[in-house]
């Protein structure tokens, strides 16, 4: 029963893949970077509706091929909340019990997401302990820990197979410059970064890899020193990115360089994004938006034409009451108007 199980559960998992597209590659143009083609990457169109959900269906997949899931196995995931929705996404698919160990502070939208797909929350203090707990809830219950944090980096086909790098490049073949100067992405698990990264080297492509990461996050100072032993007592206030360890899946030698931003430009990016795009997004991708221009910069000044590429990780209607609301903006992020005013000059 075991092995039917697992098969049948694998061509559901395969099967909501077919029923999916591709997402969509944005492009768009700034007046104050005459030459220069932005790129957006719309992961938010996923039926989870984030980035997440291609690590969770590889995670999944993982788990079953490795004989770690079985039929009523619980399902148990360490998450900022992105993740969580997606895993519960899957593990409805399959009719399995979901628990999503994760912050008090996660966004109210993602718990009431991850309630919606029948999974249930179990609540931490705060994100440095939400590692341990998981570990515990699957031990007792007999469950499955997915740990993304340590195997997002390697449950992705990085060569190819319609991974996230593989449908960039697909996506830009016919554009006036089909192989971007950049590509900005934010790193939480690590696992995208590792994927974009290894898939530059294997094609042969000029494209540089920058990572961005938030105030908090330790993946920054680990870039420069190598040191794994780094922790920070704070944690990151962008929802989704930055973490107060260095996670065994964060690969800095794929990358080309880091770009550290302070969370408040990455909050003011946001409403500065919004009439560009139409729409609202997520935190995580106003701090890969910053670290864009700020390569755009770089551009400019030195008389370069080109492209970058982004992710637009999740849309912003998960933030309403946090990143999108003003007073909860300054009391916990702080004063906007700096990074607004140098936004405004773009």
């Amino acid at each position: 029963m075991t092995v039917a199980w697992v098969k049948q559960a694998i061509s559901e998992i395969q099967a909501d893949f077919q029923r999916s597209a591709d997402t969509h590659l944005i492009r768009f143009q700034l007046p104050a970077f005459p030459g220069i083609s932005f790129y957006i990457k719309d992961e938010s169109t996923h039926p989870s509706g984030s980035l997440k959900h291609r690590l969770a269906r590889s995670l999944f997949l993982y788990g079953l091929c490795n004989g770690w899931i079985k039929q009523d196995t619980p399902i148990i995931e360490a998450s900022s909340g992105s993740t969580a929705v997606s895993e519960a996404y899957f593990a409805r698919l399959l009719g399995l019990p979901f628990i999503a160990v994760m912050p008090e502070c996660t966004a109210k939208r993602k718990i009431e997401q991850i309630t919606f797909y029948g999974g249930r929350c179990h609540f931490v203090p705060h994100s440095g302990l939400i590692y341990d707990e998981a570990k515990m809830l699957a031990r007792e219950s007999g469950g499955h820990y997915m740990d993304q944090f340590t195997y997002a980096e390697r449950t992705t086909d990085w060569r190819g197979n319609n991974n996230i790098a593989e449908s960039i490049f697909r996506q830009m073949a016919n554009e006036p410059v089909s192989e971007p100067d950049y590509i900005v992405m934010s790193a939480g698990t690590g696992g995208t970064s590792a994927t974009l990264g290894r898939y530059i080297h294997y094609k042969g492509h000029n494209t540089k890899l920058v990572v961005v990461d938030p105030e908090f996050s330790v993946f920054h100072d680990f870039y420069l020193q190598r040191d794994r032993s780094i922790t920070s007592q704070h944690y990151s206030r962008i929802e989704g990115i930055g973490r107060p360890r260095v996670e065994p899946s964060f690969m800095a030698d794929v990358i080309d360089e880091m770009i550290q931003v302070p969370d408040a430009a990455s909050i003011a990016t946001l409403s500065w994004l919004e009439p560009i795009l139409g729409r609202r997004v997520g935190a995580s991708t106003g701090t890969n938006m910053w670290g864009v221009l700020q390569l755009a910069l770089r551009m400019r000044a030195e008389g370069r034409r080109g492209a970058i590429v982004t992710l637009l990780c999740d849309g912003g209607e998960r933030y309403q009451d946090t990143y999108y609301r003003p007073e909860w903006v300054a009391e916990n992020i702080g004063d906007l108007t700096p990074w607004l005013q140098q936004l405004d000059t773009f």
